[in-house]
């Protein structure tokens, strides 16, 4: 059997990825397959790339200096190791831990996408197998990727060892999650504060949630958020994962162009009691509020827009990009805001009924 390795990719070609992902005329699923690479090494590329944009112009000589001379000093921390003496052995000798010697290491091969020069063979040459793997079936998961290979003549591929490999490289199966509402056991919840409540004015109460948007074969995350008291939409965002950050960059939006609400209504969805999530509503003294576990009707509102949104356009558009999605919804929201005449607000809009009380309240 021939040797496989490793892929290494060049910044020139990571770039490219990432702005293509950015771009936005394909979903992140298309974009991988094109290039030959895994969805989450795209989106990690594209993070990247929009993480470090601000700073492309504001790096000093003196950061450029202190990088090299951490990577000096992590090198010659290997060099002073002697010959055939463990890492481990060394760490209990000096009487620290494995994990924090290891620490490092991992953390810039992991950034990097890389396993690095210490890694045994054997789990380097099974890394490249499942890389191919989950760039065929992006979908698959640890225990499948463990059975095809498995199939294809590799006992020592378990289901743990693929797992473990799988995090090491930051990859993970590109696929809808069973629930968007299931909390994590990290999550943070709320009780449900609107029962019996009046909502008499804009501003009053908002209410955000997520759902799945299917374009190309493949799907779309769609956050927004919606005014109780007059069913404005005053904010929604599409993205292709489902992370914390898109429901913030959401609210965030939301705050900026609207103002801030007294309460803040959502599901007991994970990104919802996440903490980032959490310190921006409290930074921005919003009172957060969850349903109850399987109260359908907690979030009405939101859901049966959502709803809306599917029935009365998304199935009538033919739409095969991202970009195209999004100007539909575009389209879509200020109709539905500016012209749609809403049955409970008495036939008028929601844009009417929004704008008129802010000016009573005012």
């Amino acid at each position: 059997m021939s040797k496989t390795t490793r892929k290494t990719y060049t910044p020139k070609f990571k770039t490219a990825v990432a702005i293509d992902v950015v771009r936005g005329d394909k979903t992140l699923s298309q974009v991988a397959a094109e290039h030959g690479v895994s969805p989450s090494l795209a989106a990690e590329w594209r993070d990247e790339l929009l993480g470090g944009a601000d700073g492309v112009f504001g790096k000093t000589q003196q950061d450029r200096e202190r990088k090299r001379s951490e990577e000096a000093a992590r090198k010659r921390h290997d060099e002073a190791l002697p010959e055939g003496l463990p890492r481990a052995r060394a760490c209990e000798l000096l009487g620290v831990s494995c994990v924090t010697a290891y620490r490092d290491m991992a953390g810039a091969e992991t950034a990097r996408g890389g396993l690095g020069d210490g890694w045994p063979p054997e789990d380097e040459r099974l890394a490249a197998l499942i890389d191919r793997e989950h760039v065929a079936h992006p979908a698959y998961g640890a225990r499948r990727i463990a059975r095809v290979l498995h199939r294809q003549g590799e006992p020592r591929a378990t289901r743990w060892r693929v797992a473990r490999l799988m995090g090491l490289m930051g990859i993970r199966p590109c696929c809808p999650l069973p629930s968007l509402s299931a909390p994590s056991k990290a999550s943070r919840r709320f009780p449900y504060l609107l029962r019996g409540k009046r909502v008499l004015f804009p501003n009053q109460v908002w209410s955000t949630d997520i759902t799945y948007v299917q374009t190309g074969g493949r799907h779309m995350h769609l956050t927004a958020v919606i005014d109780w008291c007059s069913r404005y939409v005053v904010s929604w965002l599409l993205s292709d994962t489902m992370r914390a950050r898109e429901v913030v960059a959401c609210a965030r939006d939301a705050f900026e162009a609207y103002g801030t609400p007294s309460v803040m209504n959502s599901d007991q969805g994970s990104v919802f009691g996440s903490e980032e999530y959490v310190s921006l509503l409290e930074g921005a003294h919003v009172t957060q509020s969850m349903d109850g576990r399987a109260r359908r009707r907690g979030n009405v509102l939101m859901e049966r827009w959502l709803r809306t949104l599917k029935s009365e356009c998304l199935r009538n558009e033919e739409y095969d990009t991202p970009a195209q999605l999004g100007d539909i919804i575009r389209r879509f929201v200020d109709e539905y805001n500016e012209s749609r005449p809403h049955q409970s607000l008495g036939y008028e809009t929601p844009s009417s009924w929004y704008f008129s009380g802010i000016a009573e309240a005012a």
